[in-house]
């Protein structure tokens, strides 16, 4: 399995999630994650992604073989990496909206 069918299902996954959240909390009269922070969280993500990434790539500490990555990179990071914290802002607040009741925490504050 290449690197991009393992990112393509994690980003598929979340965003079936973040679906399934969104339309449980419009449902239930609850507020929805507003895009702004969404985005403004992605962006910082993806620019710590791109910034760490690279240095770790480029001091040695991994590679990637280049046969289980598209070729498609950003700077020395493939640009399959990015789908991992993009999944992560995608899935984090929509499990956030589902269970976060359950554990303490509350979408009243």
């Amino acid at each position: 399995m290449t690197y991009l069918l393992l990112a393509l299902g994690f980003l598929a996954l979340a965003t079936v999630v973040a679906l399934v959240a969104r339309r449980t909390a419009r449902r239930a009269g609850k507020p929805v994650a507003g895009w702004r922070a969404l985005a403004l969280a992605a962006g910082a993500l993806l620019l710590l992604t791109a910034v760490f990434d690279n240095v770790m790539i480029a001091s040695g500490l991994f590679t990637y073989a280049d046969a289980q990555i598209s070729g498609a990179r950003i700077g020395l990071a493939p640009v399959e990496d990015f789908s991992y914290p993009l999944a992560a802002v995608i899935l984090l607040p929509a499990l956030w909206s589902l269970f976060g009741d359950r554990f303490g925490g509350s979408d009243d504050r």
